[in-house]
């Protein structure tokens, strides 16, 4: 995902986070649900938190 340099990457988490796809071992869909984002301070944002909450991701 390419933005501005102005824009900050915070406002794109959640695009990247939509677009994540983890291939299992073996056979089956990829997953799309990290257990955990380690992620600076800048991601800490109310928003971002509860999208988080939503989708059942720790956050550290």
């Amino acid at each position: 995902m390419i933005t501005a340099g102005q824009r900050g990457d915070s406002p794109q988490f959640q695009v990247v986070l939509g677009r994540i796809r983890v291939a299992r071992p073996g056979r089956g869909r990829p997953r799309t649900r990290p257990d955990r984002v380690l992620a600076d301070k800048a991601y800490g944002s109310r928003e971002n938190r509860a999208y988080l909450r939503r989708r059942g991701v720790r956050c550290t």
